[in-house]
């Protein structure tokens, strides 16, 4: 079996389209209904909103604990001094 070849230099013509049911393939409707969505129990919701103030909670805590740490030090001249060194 052999396929059509097309002359040398030309671009592929148009046609109509001779069927039918081709055309109105763009207007078709399904019949079938998607099954109702699952609403979710009030224990559910529940849980859900639990996680969410969990994670939000972790993150504001997070973050009010780590800012003074990644505070600079304002007096420049301010240094930490170890136990060994007070004696000398």
């Amino acid at each position: 079996m052999s396929l059509p070849q097309l002359p040398l230099g030309s671009a592929p013509r148009r046609e109509a389209v001779p069927f039918e049911f081709v055309a109105e393939a763009d207007r078709f409707r399904s019949n079938v209904t998607p099954p109702p969505r699952v609403r979710p129990s009030v224990s559910q919701l529940a849980g859900r909103t639990l996680i969410g103030l969990t994670i939000v909670a972790g993150l504001a805590g997070s973050l009010l604990f780590g800012l003074p740490a990644l505070e600079t030090s304002r007096t420049p001249g301010h240094s930490q001094q170890s136990e060994a060194s007070v004696g000398r």
